[in-house]
């Protein structure tokens, strides 16, 4: 765990990016990679089948790649699509559906996502929303464990699952990480703006 007590988010951010570069790159990552990928695919055997619609996330900056994982699953019924999300100029997320070998173009932060000029790939409402966590922490309220994600602090997310959940009380919001990007109150605490993660899966299993 890294030691951030007394700096800014910006630097926690950073020195977490950098670790995971340096965690990507060791031996056994491979083998930890494909420990979270399988408690993916027993979690989609368990409630794949209560899910039309999975938003996934094109892996960046040493993200975990789960969409071999998640293609594979909507291949199995002829409902199911997968989806990317859009960053709109308003720092809101639309999310558009996605198949294998679609060409994608570059947001400004210079990640690929889908054209929304598409018209073969319209907009869709996603079930389940997988998100990539940069570090992550957990809190206990009234007897209930909730976990908090820390993302890279443009606020997409949380102004967008803030809207979608107000639509769509049922939305699954995954958060993506590894064990070692747990965070402690001393260095980092969720704030008023942030929305919850409804399960957290990692190396370990899925935390809910």
């Amino acid at each position: 765990m890294i030691d951030m007590h007394g700096n800014s988010a910006k630097t926690l951010r950073q020195n977490l990016l950098n670790q995971r570069t340096m965690f990507a790159a060791e031996h056994d990552y491979a083998q930890i990679q494909a420990r979270l990928i399988d408690h993916l695919n027993e979690l989609l055997s368990e409630q794949g089948d209560s899910w039309q619609s999975i938003a996934l996330y094109w892996p960046i900056q040493d993200e975990i790649d789960l969409r071999s994982a998640l293609v594979a699953w909507a291949k199995k019924a002829p409902n199911r699509t997968l989806s990317l999300p859009f960053a709109r100029p308003d720092k809101h997320l639309d999310f558009y559906e996605w198949r294998q070998g679609d060409q994608l173009i570059q947001s400004k932060h210079g990640v690929p996502e889908p054209n929304p000029e598409n018209p073969a790939r319209p907009q869709l409402t996603p079930d389940c929303i997988l998100i990539p966590c940069v570090g992550w922490s957990c809190s206990v309220v009234n007897g209930k464990t909730h976990y908090w994600r820390l993302g890279y602090g443009g606020g997409y997310f949380d102004r967008t699952l803030a809207q979608l959940r107000k639509n769509n009380p049922n939305l699954i919001c995954m958060g993506i990480g590894f064990n070692w990007q747990k965070l402690d109150d001393s260095q980092w605490a969720a704030q008023t703006h942030d929305e919850p993660l409804d399960m957290l899966l990692t190396e370990s299993g899925l935390l809910r």
